[in-house]
Order: structure tokens, then sequence, then C-alpha cells
């Protein structure tokens, strides 16, 4: 294909997911649909002219994924800051992440084992991809909310982006070493490892910020996005949690004067690095955005539509979105001593990491990991239903009071204002905004 045609094709799908983005912002329907259609669409085209170089997808998918995976991660701990006053929704965060998705693996795995009679190890393996809600997906749908409610969604979906990978990590480690999944000396040796890569990652994180600090070239951010991609890539490679180590470094930087000792901020002024936490904030939601964009275009392009014609993945993809909706509801209202479903009860949408991690399965050589019948139509189905139900929960009206707005979900058990939408934001939740 002649390169000036692929230049023309790149820029074109970069302007219509800035369009997408745009319509999205303004319909509350997600963008990301939009880019997986228009990948179908461009495929079912290029097949009706007989073009079909499909080989490289593959490959495509799974470093932008990676890529992309790294870049929401630290995006989403750039966003977290820490305090006193915040301290009781993270922790609420945290723990609706943690047991909403320990209870979906359960209950998604039971029911694949009676629709498809498939390995216990299967089962579990595809059960965590389809448990994990997408960041990606879930914080700019978020926009619509009250400050208080997006909070919990962006400390919701990226503790449930590492918490899952870290469990599918384990699980693959145990099943391929036969040992059980959850026994005392399994689940020491998880949190011995999951201590020493949160050592490790502080002193890289010193590292970095050390390195940061001392560069005077103009270009230093895509150089510190390198270094972050080179310790994943390393750490995978090691067969370590790695994205620990991207979560410590974003949330110790955006938390610089919360976490740093003292002698490591001397000589640095406080407007310089908050400048330069904009800009790198600024650059890695950019960065984001681009890399969005291409993988679910892809990853749209990756499916045919004949493949789609089977009833019974509707049925089957129906079925777990609704086990997993009820299993949110029933814990939001626990949680929050309301029987009426809230607009979060709606906001676990399916995505990038759940494409990603189907990927890992593929890739895995033991016959028992694997299933025919799990396939990545069926995840479409999952991953477009439960981005459904987020719509039907974004287009919820959010109670008002007088000027006020809140909490819709009354996270906090103390009655906080919180003042409308409109009003000025920080300069961090601005830059947020450009890639919602």
């Amino acid at each position: 294909m002649d390169a000036t045609l692929i230049l023309i094709i790149f820029s074109l799908l970069v302007v219509f997911s800035y369009l997408f983005d745009s319509f999205a912002r303004k319909t509350k329907f997600p963008s990301v649909i939009l880019l997986m259609l228009t990948g179908m669409i461009t495929r079912a085209v290029l097949e009706f002219y007989n073009f079909t170089p499909w080989g490289i997808l593959d490959d495509l998918i799974k470093v932008l994924g990676t890529v992309g995976l790294i870049l929401i991660v630290l995006e989403g701990a750039l966003e977290l800051e820490i305090s006193k006053e915040k301290m009781g929704i993270m922790i609420r965060g945290f723990l609706a992440a943690a047991v909403l998705l320990l209870a979906n693996i359960v209950i998604i795995s039971q029911l694949l084992d009676v629709f498809f009679e498939i390995t216990y190890e299967a089962a579990i393996l595809h059960a965590i991809p389809l448990s994990i809600i997408s960041s990606a997906v879930a914080i700019p749908s978020a926009s619509g909310f009250d400050k208080h409610t997006k909070e919990f969604v962006v400390y919701e979906s990226t503790f449930s982006d590492i918490i899952g990978i870290l469990i599918f990590s384990y699980a693959i480690r145990q099943f391929e070493t036969q040992a059980p999944l959850i026994g005392v000396a399994s689940l020491t040796n998880l949190g011995l490892q999951l201590l020493g890569i949160i050592v490790i990652s502080v002193c890289i994180t010193f590292l970095l910020f050390q390195l940061m600090k001392s560069i005077v070239h103009p270009v230093k951010f895509f150089l510190l996005l390198a270094l972050l991609v080179l310790v994943y890539a390393i750490g995978k490679y090691l067969h370590l949690p790695a994205l620990v180590t991207i979560f410590i470094f974003g949330l110790i930087l955006s938390n610089s004067t919360y976490f740093l000792p003292a002698y490591f901020l001397r000589g640095v002024k406080p407007e310089k690095l908050e400048e330069q936490l904009k800009s790198f904030h600024l650059l890695t939601a950019e960065s984001t955005f681009l890399v969005r964009t291409f993988f679910f275009l892809f990853f749209g392009f990756s499916i045919s539509l004949s493949n789609l014609s089977d009833p019974s993945a509707y049925w089957y993809g129906l079925l777990i979105v609704g086990a997993m909706l009820l299993a949110r509801y029933i814990y939001m209202a626990v949680s929050t001593l309301k029987i009426k479903p809230s607009n979060l009860t709606y906001h676990a949408p399916r995505g990038l990491i759940s494409i990603l991690l189907f990927f890992q399965i593929k890739e895995l050589d033991n016959p028992q990991f694997q299933s025919d019948q799990i396939d990545q139509n069926l995840l479409l189905i999952v991953i477009i239903l439960s981005i459904a139900i987020l719509l039907i929960g974004t287009m919820k009206k959010t109670p008002q009071t007088g000027t006020a707005q809140k909490s819709d979900t009354e996270l906090s058990e103390v009655d906080i204002t919180i003042p409308n939408f409109d009003e000025t934001h920080s300069s961090k939740e601005d830059i947020n905004t450009l890639n919602d």
C-alpha cells in the first residue's frame, strides 16, 4: 500500500477518534464502541474488495494493548490525590474493586463451567478478564458525575485493573506449577512477592524522580515513559507484577510533597514541580488517547462480522453480564444501605484489559487453559453489553440540592456537599478532561 495513503488513513482515524470523543462527551455514548464498530466496518469493506492482510494485527493489538495498559494505569495514578480527607473514599474504592472482582471470578467461572464444560483452570483464567472493570472506559465515562462519585470511579477502576492483573498472573503461575490456588504457602509467597515489588518500586520511583529533577534537556518525559515501559517489560519477563511499579511511580509523583522526603525536594521550586507534573500528565493523557484509538480500532478490525451470527454467544453474554450486574447491585445496596440502584451500579464496563488478557490466554501452551468456545466474539458481546448498561447509568439524573450536588451513592458516611461541576476545577482535573 502506498505510504502516502497510509498516512492519510491514519490521520483520518485520529480525527475520527477525536470526533467520537467529542460526540461521547455530549451524548454519553462511549467512544470505544464507535471505534470498534469503525474497525469492524473497515474490515467488512476490505473483505468485500478481497483485501485481507490480517496477519500483523494480533501482534499490533498486543503491543498497543500493553502500552495502553501502562499509560492508563499511570494516568489513573497521577489523578489520585492522597490526603486524610480522601482516605475514606480510597479505601471504599479498593474494597469495592477487590470484593466485586473476587465475587465475579467465582460466579463467572461457575457459569463458564456449566455452559461449556471446560476445565477448572480454563474457567478461572477466562473468568478473570471478564471480571475486571476497564478504567480506559470507566474513567472517561464518569465525566458527567459529581466530583465525589467520579473520584470513586477512578479509585475503583484503577484498583480493579491492578488487582485483576495480579490475580491473573498469580493464577497462571499456580496452575503451571500445579500448586493450589488458595493455600497458606501460596498466599504467603504472594504477599512476600508483593512486599518485595513495592520496595523495589519505591526505589525505582526515587531514582526516576532524581533523574527527572536533574535532566536539563527539553525532552525528558518521553524518556521517563520509555524507562517505565522498560521496567514493565523486564518485570513481565521475570514474571513479576510490574504494573505495581507503574502505579506506585504515578502515585508518588502526583503526591510528591506527601511521600517524598524533604531532602529529595531540596532545590526544587514547588511551582516548577507542579508545572512539570502538569506537562507530564498532559503528555500521558495525549499518548493514552492515541494508543487507545488504534487499539480499539485494530481490535474491531480483527473481528469478522460473519462470526457474530451465532445466537448462543448473545445468550451466554447476556447471562454473564446479568450475573455481574446482579452482584454489583447487591454489593452497592449493602455497602450504601440503599435499595434503589445508583449510577455506580451500572458503571462497570469491560474493555482494554479484558481483551489484552484474553490474548495472553491464547498464547499459553497448556491445552487445559484453553477453550475454543470462549473466543473474542463472546468477549466482544460482553464488552458491548456492559458498556450499554454503563450508558443507562450515565443517563440517569443525579439528584440536586440547591446549587450543589450530592454523591449519588452516598459514599461518605458524612453528609458532604459537592459543588457544581461547572465551577472551576483544579489543574489536574482540567488535564483529565482532555482525555475524557
